[in-house]
């Protein structure tokens, strides 16, 4: 074996798991062009935000800046993911998916609690905010947050992206609570409203972060997939005939969609272990979608255990 190549240890021969290690091709345009309208339009809103004072505005630009950021990430964890396995990855890098949705939701996070810290300063201390520039920038605000969450959802299934379209959802109802409190402070002058809805708008995206928060993380820990049942996979592999015991289980994802499994399987005869293979595979493929599966086989013969793995 040439040790400066190990493309060929990566390779899938007929009978194993049907997919790669690495992610499928997503649409990098999307996200190119999602990434430059928020952040050219955050510069903008931002500006806007001080110079009418208003909080709403300014926590709708905050979003935006932290929305180009979860852009960037999403972008860089999708070229990162395609590269192929290595000799140091051999499981590919299609985790820095979820390593990108998980920071940027503790990016989010941080940016909530800012806008309310805020927000609650100038319920105790109202300030003056000029409704008519409000108004303006964030309705051009809410046209490039609709335009570009209807970019990103033609790429629904990642989950870094689902995560920046978190961030840029939580924009789109920004730049809506920012136009009605322009139009609530010009007839009425009431400048409450302002971080009033700041603080809605943060609350209702916080739900959100807190569930691509909570799934990236279990990702990340190797955890079950949320689709399957732990303990019931052990009971179905042991209904398969010939097989004694399962033990040493572990079932988790490789990258998003793409579920494992690995464990060892106590059989009568080690004979008939291809048979059972084949059984137990095509099991786990058509009840739990899980095609990579590595399972060794034990056999007790005279209190010894004899191996053979596949």
């Amino acid at each position: 074996m040439n040790k400066h190549s190990s493309s060929h240890l990566h390779a899938h021969r007929s009978d194993d798991a049907q997919h790669t290690h690495s992610f499928e091709l997503r649409s990098q345009k999307a996200l190119k062009w999602a990434l430059i309208l928020t952040l050219c339009f955050a510069i903008i809103e931002i500006a806007g935000g001080f110079f009418s004072n208003s909080l709403a505005l300014i926590s709708d630009g905050g979003h935006m800046v932290t929305d180009a950021a979860a852009l960037g990430l999403a972008l860089l964890a999708q070229i990162i993911a395609k590269r192929p396995p290595s000799a140091k990855h051999s499981f590919g890098f299609g985790r820095a998916e979820a390593l990108a949705a998980f920071v940027n939701s503790l990016a989010m996070l941080g940016l909530v609690g800012w806008i309310i810290w805020e927000a609650i300063q100038r319920f105790a201390k109202p300030e003056a905010v000029q409704a008519s520039a409000v108004l303006i920038v964030a309705s051009i605000g809410l046209g490039i947050n609709l335009l570009v969450f209807w970019v990103l959802s033609h790429d629904h299934k990642s989950m870094n992206t689902k995560a920046a379209m978190v961030h840029v959802m939580g924009d789109l109802l920004g730049s809506i609570a920012a136009i009605v409190a322009g139009i609530v402070i010009y007839f009425t002058s009431w400048m409450q409203i302002d971080p009033l809805l700041s603080i809605a708008v943060s609350l209702l995206i916080l739900k959100s972060t807190i569930t691509i928060l909570l799934h990236s993380y279990h990702f990340l820990m190797q955890g079950v997939p949320e689709h399957i049942n732990y303990l019931q996979v052990g009971e179905d592999m042991m209904r398969i005939e010939g097989v004694l015991s399962v033990h040493d289980l572990h079932v988790w994802e490789m990258s998003p969609g793409h579920s494992a499994l690995i464990g060892h399987v106590e059989i009568d005869e080690l004979q008939k272990w291809p048979h059972i293979l084949h059984s137990l595979k095509t099991m786990l493929l058509q009840h739990y979608e899980i095609d990579h599966v590595t399972l060794q086989a034990e056999i007790t013969v005279n209190n010894k255990i004899q191996n053979s793995s596949n």
